[in-house]
């Protein structure tokens, strides 16, 4: 018993390294999004951070328009970004959770 304890253990530590790597590989997924006219183009990491915003000069003359633009179009990218992050993240925690009757947490 104490052998399947310790196995289980180096599992789980060698599960939360390949999610340690998995978030480190995500910050290089690189997610473009842009406004449905392209006058607004942003790209994020699929860890959710602005790596660029490209804003027409049509764009700078009216301020509310711009702050609509960059809520919308923010917002498209960081849904993208978290369905990948999280269909990533959750392959690798399930692939190493140690199969435990009635414990389904990843499905």
């Amino acid at each position: 018993m104490f052998g399947d304890m310790m196995g289980m253990m180096n599992k789980l530590k060698e599960t939360q390294q390949k999610v340690e790597d998995t978030k480190k590989r995500l910050d290089t997924v690189l997610i473009d999004e842009s406004s449905n006219d392209n006058k607004l183009k942003v790209t994020i990491t699929a860890n959710r951070k602005i790596k660029s915003i490209e804003i027409d000069e049509s764009l700078l003359e009216d301020k509310e328009e711009l702050e609509d633009y960059l809520i919308l179009t923010l917002n498209k990218a960081i849904e993208k970004a978290t369905s990948i992050n999280e269909n990533e993240i959750g392959a690798v925690a399930k692939e190493g959770m140690p199969n435990i009757p009635g414990l389904d947490m990843f499905k």
